[in-house]
């Protein structure tokens, strides 16, 4: 028998998975470190709940062991046992499905049993309402800077965050060499998938720059513009505790702000809101914010009362009596000449 016709041997769980990440997410997809460990967190869960379930180790797994039922079932844990939100269980779904989804091309014996896999549904959720600040408040927030080197970097990084609506991780991974203050002022931020955008920066904000710069002259073009106390790359949760002295710090002149969950997202949410407030559609807030559809962006739409009571003004209420056209005596007399 020729051997070139010979059928093939279907690749075996482990390899489908080995391949996944090593060739498929990483070489073929280029997806970000960040992007690879999600996936790598969702499968190495639902393997855990697997092996459980199954009583077998996960590289003696096959396809056909991914049935809608283990899936399903897979799915309640999270959300029962684990205690996640229907966001997060819809996360761990689509990280699986990506993998089912290359692996029904990698063994086609197995794509029916895949494309029934792929018929579980994500689950439908509530968003919730968007959280934003007022002007006042969040100039409120950023505040003065003080004298002191912590008080000035917590400045320029709150007046950044609004400035530019960045995400935390894409603030924290701002070097030196990615702010450019002569002619057009500009930062340049590394955003989800590798993506890359450039954001102009207000004149207040240059100034904060400036003066930041000469606080720290011994920073270089690849040291993070806002370091930690080691020189190094700030933390997501250290960018939130000092926000969150920041707003507390507020407060006395904002009561508005107390008892409210206000996190670095929150800033990314108003610098939305008052972009659109301004008058910027939402094609150009999308690319603002680095969305990669502006469906994404159509939430701070919903969540605009003011717009909405504005746009209700030009409505007529329905208990208003309407108003019958009086002529003037002068354009009674014109339309009676003709």
């Amino acid at each position: 028998m020729n051997k070139s016709l010979a059928p093939r041997t279907p690749p075996s769980f482990a390899a489908l998975v080995q391949s996944f990440f090593t060739e498929h997410l990483t070489q073929q997809r280029a997806m970000s470190p960040r992007t690879v460990a999600t996936y790598r967190d969702g499968l190495v869960l639902f393997l855990d709940f697997a092996t459980a379930r199954l009583h077998k180790q996960p590289t003696a797994m096959k396809l056909p062991d991914i049935t809608p039922a283990l899936i399903l079932a897979f799915l309640d844990h999270l959300e029962q046992d684990r205690g996640n939100a229907v966001r997060t269980r819809n996360a761990r779904l689509a990280a699986l499905r990506a993998f089912l989804k290359f692996a029904g091309h990698r063994d086609v014996n197995a794509l029916h049993i895949v494309e029934q896999a792929l018929g579980v549904p994500m689950k439908r959720f509530e968003r919730p309402m968007l959280g934003f600040l007022t002007r006042e408040e969040m100039l409120a927030i950023i505040g003065k800077p003080g004298a002191s080197w912590t008080s000035q970097r917590d400045h320029l990084l709150l007046h950044m965050l609004y400035n530019t609506g960045a995400r935390v991780s894409e603030i924290i991974a701002v070097r030196l060499a990615d702010v450019v203050l002569d002619g057009v002022a500009s930062v340049h931020l590394h955003g989800k998938g590798r993506k890359q955008r450039t954001m102009p920066l207000w004149r207040s904000t240059v100034k904060a720059i400036r003066s930041w710069l000469r606080f720290n002259p011994n920073l270089l073009p690849s040291s993070a513009l806002l370091p930690n106390r080691d020189g190094g790359t700030m933390t997501r949760t250290n960018v939130a505790q000092r926000l969150a002295l920041a707003v507390a710090a507020a407060t006395p002149a904002m009561p508005g702000l107390r008892d409210r969950h206000i996190s670095p997202h929150t800033i990314r949410h108003t610098t939305a809101m008052h972009l659109l407030q301004s008058g910027e559609p939402i094609e150009g807030i999308a690319l603002w914010l680095g969305h990669e559809s502006p469906t994404t962006t159509h939430q701070y739409t919903e969540a605009n009362l003011a717009m909405k009571e504005k746009a209700l003004a030009r409505m007529q209420d329905p208990d208003t009596a309407s108003r019958r056209f009086r002529a003037s005596d002068s354009l009674l007399e014109f339309l009676k000449g003709l």
